[in-house]
């Protein structure tokens, strides 16, 4: 696990549904269900998107979305855009790759040359973090040491959201909930990969706030590693 010293502060952040879905099925936009969020909501989203120095999604959500993930309601600067992308393969007419923010695409070393070059000659930055696929721990302690990133924030789908705190590199998580109930055994859930033996293998979670934004719930939670370093 990365030194909490040398890493920044990880604010998870999602929408749910009641059932805890993040999308209507497999390979849908998540934008579907945020256009429900109450405009309060969509306000706290961005105000937390000003408020941190980088926001990170994995190249899934990018493939499935392709957000700008810029600050567009509120007063505030863009975070820099943080793009966990083992092979190097997001399209390259990604909106991420625009110059409205800038952007850091984490790859590994078995990305192709031609690949990398086809990104950095969008005018982002690439780095290298990992040998067969991004080690997000060291993309961290890069973020942190060459970029200044003190505080981050994470929108990811449940691939990313499932590493992130299998590496402890999440310190507090803020849910949106929204008053539906989708269903779906396969349907993208907040955290996939799961796979626990035991309730002593459960994360779990302090609840330290809940509130209404608009007509939405919010609730924000600490994250309580066993064993973890400080």
């Amino acid at each position: 696990m990365a030194d909490s010293r040398e890493r920044p502060h990880v604010l998870m952040m999602s929408e749910i549904t009641a059932d805890g879905k993040l999308t209507l099925k497999k390979g849908t936009s998540s934008k579907i269900l945020m256009k429900y969020m109450s405009h309060e909501t969509e306000l706290l989203l961005h105000q937390t998107r000003a408020g941190c120095d980088a926001i990170m999604v994995g190249s899934n959500t990018i493939k499935i979305d392709n957000s700008f993930l810029t600050v567009r309601y509120v007063t505030g600067k863009s975070p820099l855009r943080v793009i966990p992308c083992s092979m190097a393969d997001i399209p390259l007419a990604s909106n991420v790759l625009g110059p409205e923010a800038p952007t850091v695409i984490g790859v590994s070393r078995k990305a192709p040359e031609e690949r990398v070059q086809a990104i950095r000659d969008k005018g982002v930055h690439v780095v290298v973090a990992g040998e067969d696929r991004v080690d997000l721990p060291l993309l961290m302690q890069l973020l942190w040491k060459d970029f200044g990133v003190r505080r981050l924030m994470v929108e990811g789908g449940p691939t990313l959201n499932w590493h992130m705190l299998h590496h402890q590199l999440v310190n507090e998580i803020r849910l949106i909930h929204l008053p539906f109930i989708v269903g779906g055994a396969d349907t993208p859930s907040l955290v996939g990969g799961m796979q626990i033996g035991s309730e002593d293998e459960m994360i779990r979670l302090g609840l330290k706030n809940f509130y209404l934004c608009g007509t939405n719930l919010v609730t924000e939670y600490d994250v309580q590693y066993r064993n973890a370093t400080e």
